[in-house]
């Protein structure tokens, strides 16, 4: 029989705390058949953009009136790969999509919170070619990975955040804002479509281009 001894520490193994790059998908609708359409259309001429990596999904972003839909998370998962994306774990939701996600062995995710930063005093009068440009409505792309040289992210109408790197090569382009909490290397464009009040935050800017 063993006994453990207090205050000794193990030889076998060490247990840390890890920070691993994953990326949150924001469901939207509980429609696949439309999500798939959606991803081919915005993915399909790009096959190798994702590697393999980790997806939360994220069910709190889901319509008030479609909160509690069925999901067919196995569908959701097999649609995924064919992108190179892995489902991994779910956050939002309610007890039954829990229980369906624990089903086929997906975790369940804590709620994320972002620190939004804060917008800059507006300027007193807008450029004549801009004052009809409308700032693109709430809501932000969250992106949790480190974004690799040649990789490209677009915030179509929104905000852009990133929780991680942006290396030199890679290029982030929003509607809006761009807030990177974490050092930013790469190419990034606020106001993509002419919104001349957007900016962009970092935690580092040595930037390629902004």
């Amino acid at each position: 029989m063993s006994v453990a001894v207090a205050g000794r520490s193990p030889t076998t193994f060490d247990i840390k705390s890890a920070s691993l790059p994953l990326l949150t998908l924001r469901l939207k609708s509980p429609d696949l058949a439309r999500l798939a359409e959606e991803l081919l259309a915005q993915y399909g001429d790009r096959p190798d953009f994702f590697e393999d990596d980790a997806v939360v999904l994220d069910l709190s972003t889901l319509p008030a009136e479609q909160a509690g839909a069925e999901i067919d998370f196995q569908q959701l998962g097999e649609l995924l790969q064919a992108r190179r994306l892995r489902l991994l774990a779910v956050r939002g939701g309610s007890a039954s999509q829990h229980e369906a996600a624990r089903a086929i062995g997906l975790l369940q995710a804590p709620d994320l919170r972002v620190a939004q930063a804060a917008a800059p005093d507006a300027a007193p009068a807008r450029r004549a070619d801009s004052a009809a440009v409308e700032p693109p409505p709430p809501g932000a792309l969250v992106i949790e990975r480190p974004l690799r040289s040649g990789q490209q992210v677009y915030a179509r109408g929104r905000d852009l955040v990133l929780l991680a790197m942006v290396n030199a090569g890679a290029e982030v382009i929003a509607d809006g804002h761009i807030h990177v909490y974490a050092p930013l290397r790469g190419r990034a464009i606020a106001g993509a479509r002419g919104w001349a009040e957007a900016r962009v935050f970092a935690l580092e800017m040595r930037p390629d281009l902004v």
